[in-house]
């Protein structure tokens, strides 16, 4: 599949909000021909320069634009994050069996809306890293298509540039990504024996939580894929992913009601 119809697809998948923080691919496209179609006589021009320097420009305002979207989103996720491990808290020590009001049902209701949130808040924090490495393939792609079509060299520095960028840095997500695997591990283990109302429980937290879950399994899909051997792959291709795919899909699968320990 071409970069293009990926990176439709990838943005129709997405989260409606973050549909126009994506890469402005068909336009940068659209400088590269417009600069590549130049005549040889005009490569020092005045409009051959505007031209080129339009591209730069898109380019540094699409980056100033992955970084300002990423970082509001990773601040959101940090504090989401510390609410979630509160409300774990509070529930044990309200509902759980040791707890200032034990009740069995109580717990079992909240801690299955706790963990449906932390399902969706892991395939966010996937989406995110998926957007990340998604922005960053269109880059290296388009500025790939410019050298080649200008014989211009642009791309090695400006990718030596993109390297450093807050969108880039994905640290800090994958850290997160393993804790809520790490929380989903421990507060909400599998039970062996599954009832029909506990299937029926389950396939209702499933229904609800239909869309993240089908948006994320197409961003690991594509992360996946992107890594692949493909016209990008060397120096320029996006690192190994640091999320095993087994820990990744493993905490997107719902576990049934959760036990009073």
């Amino acid at each position: 599949m071409k970069f293009g119809k990926r990176l439709k697809q990838q943005i129709q998948e997405t989260i409606p909000g973050w549909r126009d923080k994506f890469l402005s691919y068909k336009d940068l496209k659209k400088l590269v021909k417009l600069i590549s179609s130049a005549s040889p006589m005009m490569s020092g021009s005045l409009e051959y320069g505007k031209a080129e320097a339009e591209f730069v420009y898109l380019l540094n305002n699409e980056i100033d634009k992955f970084n300002a979207f990423f970082m509001e989103q990773e601040e959101d996720f940090i504090i989401r994050h510390k609410e979630l491990q509160q409300r774990i808290g509070k529930v044990i020590d309200t509902w759980g069996l040791n707890g200032s009001q034990p009740s069995k049902t109580d717990y079992k209701e909240e801690m299955a809306m706790i963990r449906k949130d932390i399902v969706d808040f892991h395939g966010e924090m996937v989406l995110l890293m998926n957007y990340s490495n998604i922005n960053y393939t269109g880059l290296a792609k388009i500025l790939k298509k410019y050298d080649k079509r200008t014989g211009g060299l642009l791309r090695s520095p400006y990718i030596q540039k993109v390297l450093h960028q807050p969108f880039f840095t994905t640290d800090l997500i994958s850290k997160l990504v393993k804790e809520c695997e790490s929380t989903i591990d421990s507060v909400f283990p599998p039970c062996e024996e599954k009832t029909s109302n506990q299937l029926g429980e389950r396939e209702a937290i499933t229904v609800a939580g239909e869309g993240i879950f089908r948006n994320t399994v197409a961003a690991l899909l594509t992360m996946q894929e992107i890594r692949k051997g493909s016209s990008t792959y060397g120096r320029f291709s996006l690192p190994p992913l640091n999320l095993p795919e087994s820990d990744v899909t493993h905490s997107l699968q719902l576990n049934s009601p959760i036990a009073i320990p």
